[in-house]
């Protein structure tokens, strides 16, 4: 699958923003991290792992741990898609 950073910024922020209540996607600002928004450990594993399903991608959990922001993600996820 082909895409760029900023397709899978939407990706993942459309995601975001269908698991959390009240968070209008476009308020979503992909330098401040999930948790920022209200997100709990489980709602962020919900979205990374609908978003690598979607993407067809498998990252370890143990390169994801130190991510800190949703751009920074989108950056991890861009890697594994080359």
């Amino acid at each position: 699958m082909t895409m760029d950073k900023d397709e899978i910024i939407e990706l993942l922020t459309d995601e975001l923003a269908d698991q959390l209540e009240g968070v209008d996607r476009d308020e979503l600002d992909p330098n401040l991290s999930m948790r920022d928004f209200g997100a709990n450990s489980l709602d962020v594993i919900e979205v990374v792992t609908a978003v690598m399903r979607e993407l067809d991608i498998k990252i370890p959990r143990s390169q994801l741990a130190d991510i800190e922001t949703i751009n920074g993600l989108a950056d991890k996820f861009d890697e594994h898609l080359d």
